[in-house]
């Protein structure tokens, strides 16, 4: 397929996953999580979004960022796993009505921005701006998060350094942001869980934007981790991968 994906473990493998990365992130952000997935028998495939891993952009509305990910479902392509971290988080609820309707699918959304106020985007606008701009090395990111560990931050560096400057416009795009109203289309064979943020950590998702009437929504908070919860402690991947359901066994 003509877009850039990252990929693990074995195409014939009997289980499949697709991980969508967030903003100014890139495929090999899911390097840890895709590993862990790989060994647990799945085939892991991780696009890079527009405007990301050096593809152009120009239109950055969450539908069609959904819409650019529908090769990935081409000739009846089905995953049995679908994780999406902050936006790709919000673009996986978007993909929710395009997923195939005989397979049971269990989608995880880790941290997603649901309901952004206006004046909060217009700040984080300004601080994308400036991550684009000034891209910080390696070094600088294990000063600022010393929990991350080296790879991490050599992934984080490459990942801004191939974003599209383009991409500042994603928050302009998409306003107003508020996209909690999409949870009423999970389908009856998809089941959604939200993993939040420690409240006291990060503000990006927050537990009472997520319905509680809604059948096959699930949400739980991460205590203890903030917004970017795989390279922040190696330990929190566990609750992503608690999530998954083990593969039935032939009696």
């Amino acid at each position: 397929m003509s877009i850039s994906a990252s990929q693990w473990g074995s195409p014939v493998a009997s289980r499949r996953a697709l991980l969508i990365h967030g903003l100014t992130a890139s495929s090999h952000s899911w390097e840890d999580v895709a590993q862990l997935l790989a060994a647990d028998g799945f085939f892991v495939i991780a696009p890079n979004i527009l405007g990301h891993g050096l593809r152009r952009g120009s239109d950055y509305r969450m539908s069609v960022l959904a819409e650019d990910l529908q090769p990935y479902f081409a000739m009846d392509t089905s995953y049995d796993v679908v994780i999406g971290h902050s936006l790709g988080g919000t673009v996986a609820l978007a993909l929710l009505p395009f997923l195939p309707k005989e397979k049971e699918t269990t989608v995880i959304l880790v941290d997603p921005p649901l309901e952004t106020p206006d004046e909060k985007l217009k700040i984080d606008k300004d601080l994308v701006l400036d991550q684009v701009t000034n891209v910080k090395t390696a070094d600088e990111f294990m000063a600022e998060n010393p929990a991350w560990s080296r790879a991490d931050c050599v992934l984080r560096t490459l990942a801004v350094s191939i974003c599209d400057r383009t991409i500042v416009s994603l928050l302009q795009h998409n306003t107003p942001w508020s996209f909690s109203g999409l949870f009423k289309d999970i389908p009856p064979n998809v089941k959604v869980t939200v993993l939040v943020a420690d409240p006291k950590l990060s503000d990006i998702c927050r537990l009472e934007q997520i319905p509680r009437d809604i059948e096959r929504l699930n949400a739980t908070v991460v205590t203890g981790v903030g917004h970017r919860i795989q390279p922040e402690c190696p330990g929190a991947i566990w609750p992503i991968m608690d999530v998954i359901p083990q593969p039935r066994t032939e009696s």
